[in-house]
């Protein structure tokens, strides 16, 4: 085996540790994202709730003032 031979073969055994480690951190990035927004939609949900309720409730009104004229 010529010694470019053996070079290209580093390289390429290298390079291809380094685009694994980058997808396996970029996996794990998401999987941590999916977890947070998971997390703040469960925090959310109360609020999201109640402010759907009161735009109900408003919007109720509004009609039934309308309706009194």
């Amino acid at each position: 085996m010529g010694t470019w031979l053996i070079a290209w073969f580093v390289i390429g055994i290298v390079s291809t540790i380094a685009v694994l480690a980058c997808l396996t951190a970029l996996i794990r990035h998401l999987m941590v994202l999916g977890r947070t927004a998971r997390r703040m939609q469960e925090e959310l949900a109360p609020v999201v709730r109640e402010i759907a309720e009161d735009g109900q409730r408003a919007s109720a009104r509004a009609s039934g003032l309308g309706s009194r004229r």
